[in-house]
């Protein structure tokens, strides 16, 4: 079995900003984390999950990998330490047009947070955090043509790899959205290198994967009941 988690935000909202769903607090995390390890899930890391792809049997049994989306300032400062605690690897997917800016693709929905700079995001990489693709400007596919779709993912793709001197080869679709013609997406993606994807869903996934671009995530909030949804 694998079990995807995604995440988005640890720690408290911004001065100012408003709490949402995708704040989850600092004790809050870490009790899912202990949930995780309490329950026999092993957390692997972004390499050993792109091996098990075509070598399932490298995988345990109960296998778990840690996402979080959209790359805000707080996934270094917060997020990592406790990461870090625990010993735990982690992949990060960070929409490359907002680097260095602010979610203003959240603008109405969530309280305006800083993204990662560059210089921030290679030392979250130096920590164990895998660092890969959420498109350039975070739009829902569905809105995009296919050209553009490719343009999100080969650009999203050529600025992380040209700044951290490494293989981006999974992609979480921004909204969980694999666009209109989910299967074209799936082959641009295969054209392009990726080797996986992810959306959501709020399931276990079963191992081997039969469709390694939409492999479903479970999506983690303050109240999510963890162990249930892991059950």
């Amino acid at each position: 079995m694998l079990a995807v988690l995604g995440f988005h935000k640890i720690g408290p909202p911004p001065p100012g900003g408003w709490e949402t769903w995708n704040y989850i607090p600092e004790a809050t995390f870490a009790g899912f984390l202990e949930v995780v390890r309490a329950d026999g899930w092993e957390v692997i890391d972004a390499a050993r999950f792109v091996a098990g792809l075509d070598s399932p049997s490298s995988l345990p049994e109960r296998s778990a990998l840690l996402t979080f989306d959209d790359g805000c300032r707080s996934m270094l400062t917060v997020a990592e330490p406790i990461l870090a605690r625990f010993g735990l690897p982690a992949v990060a997917f960070v929409p490359t047009d907002y680097v260095g800016g602010v979610n203003s693709f959240d603008a109405g929905n969530e309280p305006e947070e800083p993204i990662l700079t560059w210089d921030e995001i290679a030392e979250l990489e130096k920590r164990g955090v895998s660092i890969q693709s959420h498109a350039c400007s975070h739009a829902t596919f569905s809105a995009l043509d296919q050209l553009h779709i490719k343009e999100e993912l080969a650009r999203s793709r050529s600025l992380i790899e040209e700044h951290l001197k490494t293989d981006v080869v999974l992609h979480a679709y921004p909204f969980g959205d694999a666009g209109k013609d989910a299967a074209q997406t799936a082959e641009t993606m295969t054209e392009l290198g990726y080797r996986a994807a992810f959306l959501y869903g709020g399931v276990v996934a079963c191992i081997p994967i039969t469709d390694r671009y939409q492999i479903p995530r479970i999506a983690v909030g303050p109240d999510t009941d963890l162990r249930a949804a892991l059950a």
